[in-house]
């Protein structure tokens, strides 16, 4: 029987170097304690933020060297609590650390209130008085612009600490999914046996055997339908938690508060969503070619990650995998490459699946430590591709960490998106170009397709549910378990209308974690088609074109996203994009088809 392993007997060599951070936990005790008794120094500029712009410097400044503090405690306990999500220690470690952000937050919540009762003549003369106040100035544009939506500093402070509150549907549902839910053993072809999990799922639903996939994927989706209602009740939760604080700031929908917050128009969302919806014969036309490999009349759903070759795909080790990301990453210069190779060599990831670890993979750290990535590495071509898409993620953080101070270090997730698709695009290509064994090489671009239709497709799909619900929650609808079927389910049938789509896809919706992240999956989809186009103008023009997308890296959160990606040669305020991507993905299809 295939079994994980224990955290405790992996290699040191492949796990995340955390000590860096905080050598011990008394050390991280130490610091929690330092910041916690600092957060009373905030009251005393409450009242007086805009009365000089000594003051004003003096408060921004402040408020920073705390968040800062409070950024390194809370992710380093995050992570700990990562590692093994049964481990009860670190669990009380990671929610003590949410509990002093959401107090830091309430400690710091009069700053923008007040700034916002400032004239903008008097902000601009603090300005010119106070060379120190310039990097702030994009800040000041942004606070400024979100006065409409910006309440009284009693209630914002409430709602800084009603934070903890409002996120507890997506704690709870973590806690469920990665640490109590305990999925089906199911016999491989081979005769052996392997449980399924979070992390492993996708993979099995890969292998060539069918039965064994509809297996899998029966005995997954069946554990997850014991804890419909659960679930149900958690995502309704956490969804009419956004429709109620969007209220609380004047907005109409829950949407247009989420994305106003980076400034990307609503426009972008509905022309994705779209644009997509008016292509959905190319990925009907991928799933007709997968059809005719497989040898079906018609494709299933536990066929749906199936490889579009009957060979069995090579495994591809850890070791591989480090160096074909950091071969595909030359064309964007050797100081970017030699950055990404010795990240690798230094600890940054934490690469294997161990028992009560959580599932998936993301790009963490903060302004003061490395960056630290989080995998569940199976030795296949998927997780190669996950390494490269978190270490875009990693060096975006590096080199806007080196370039920029610490307020603009959060870059949006809008932008973040085309960091890790753009590795990934670069990748495609430098594999296709330099590996010479077929079978692999089918197996890359059919990685690649797959990738294209989970991240391009699949995500649409997602943000064109999570704006259904939200708006039947808004309309004061009931987000019951059967309407939250039936809605999913009328979009799976709309995309994959050439496919056979069984009830049980229709509570696939339960397994998506990011649902409760508020208006988040969309940015996947804009993300790959914006990193699509930067890789074609970088691999036609070269250094011209690789500058300009490192200066976009560099820059953070200095200017609002659409701005920023115009400076890298992408408009996505219009849908030639998301076009572009459909095309280059119709491109691959038709290059399988003629490889087949």
């Amino acid at each position: 029987m295939s079994s994980v392993p224990e955290r405790g007997d992996l290699d040191e060599e492949y796990t995340w170097a955390l000590d860096e951070m905080f050598a011990t936990d008394d050390e991280w005790e130490e610091a929690y304690a330092a910041v916690e008794s600092r957060l009373d120094e905030l009251d005393e500029y409450e009242g007086r933020v805009a009365e000089s712009a000594d003051t004003l410097l003096a408060v921004l400044e402040l408020r920073e060297e705390l968040m800062r503090q409070v950024s390194n405690v809370a992710s380093y306990a995050r992570m700990r609590s990562d590692e093994d999500t049964r481990d009860q220690e670190y669990q009380a470690l990671s929610a003590r650390a949410q509990s002093l952000a959401s107090d830091a937050s309430s400690a710091a919540s009069f700053i923008e209130p007040e700034l916002q009762r400032a004239d903008r003549e008097t902000l601009d003369g603090y300005l010119d008085a106070e060379p120190e106040l310039r990097r702030y100035e994009h800040y000041l544009d942004d606070v400024m612009r979100m006065k409409p939506h910006t309440r009284s500093p009693e209630v914002e402070e409430l709602l800084a600490e009603l934070s903890e509150v409002t996120g507890a549907s997506s704690d709870i549902y973590g806690m469920l999914s990665n640490a109590d839910m305990t999925f089906p053993t199911v016999e491989k072809p081979d005769g052996s046996e392997v449980q399924v999990t979070q992390s492993n799922f996708t993979s099995l639903l890969k292998n060539t055997d069918r039965d064994f996939r509809q297996r899998v994927y029966e005995g997954y989706m069946d554990e997850w339908g014991d804890f419909r209602n659960t679930v149900a009740a958690s995502l309704k939760n956490s969804v009419k938690a956004d429709v109620k604080t969007a209220r609380a700031r004047d907005y109409d929908t829950a949407r247009a508060a989420a994305l106003d917050g980076p400034n990307v128009p609503v426009e972008v969302y509905d022309t994705l969503v779209e644009t997509v919806g008016d292509n959905l014969d190319v990925l009907q036309r991928h799933v007709d070619l997968k059809a005719d490999r497989l040898g079906v009349d018609e494709v299933a759903m536990y066929d749906l990650y199936a490889p579009l070759t009957a060979d069995e795909a090579p495994d591809i080790e850890y070791e591989q995998a480090k160096e074909w990301v950091v071969e595909a990453v030359a064309p964007l210069g050797e100081d970017y490459q030699s950055r990404l190779a010795e990240g690798l060599e230094s600890r940054w990831v934490d690469v294997y699946e161990n028992t009560g670890k959580r599932s998936g993979a993301y790009s963490g750290g903060t302004y003061d430590s490395q960056p630290y990535i989080l995998m569940n590495y199976q030795d296949d071509a998927a997780s190669v591709f996950t390494l490269a898409h978190e270490l875009g993620h990693s060096m975006h953080s590096e080199l806007t960490s080196d370039e920029q101070p610490y307020v603009y270090s959060n870059y949006e997730i809008f932008t973040a998106e085309v960091a890790s698709t753009v590795n990934e695009a670069l990748l495609t290509h430098h594999l296709l170009d330099t590996v010479e064994d077929e079978t692999l090489r089918r197996h890359i671009l059919d990685e690649y397709l797959e990738r294209f239709r989970s991240t391009l497709f699949r995500q649409t799909l997602f943000a064109d549910f999570e704006h259904r619900i939200h708006g039947i929650s808004e309309e004061g609808g009931a987000l019951t378990p059967d309407t939250l079927d039936e809605t999913y389910g009328d979009l799976k049938r709309e995309y994959y209308a050439n496919a056979d789509v069984d009830e049980r896809i229709e509570r696939e919706w339960m397994r998506i974690p990011h649902f409760y992240y508020n208006y988040y999956v969309y940015q996947y989809a804009t993300g790959i088609s914006a990193a699509n186009a930067i890789v074609e103008r970088i691999l036609d023009e070269g250094e011209p074109a690789a500058t300009d997308y490192l200066d976009f890296l560099k820059q953070g959160s200095r200017e609002y996203p659409l701005e920023l990606l115009r400076g890298a040669g992408v408009d996505m305020a219009t849908p030639a994009p998301v076009r572009a991507a459909i095309d280059a993905y119709e491109g691959y299809v038709a290059e399988f088809e003629d490889l087949a």
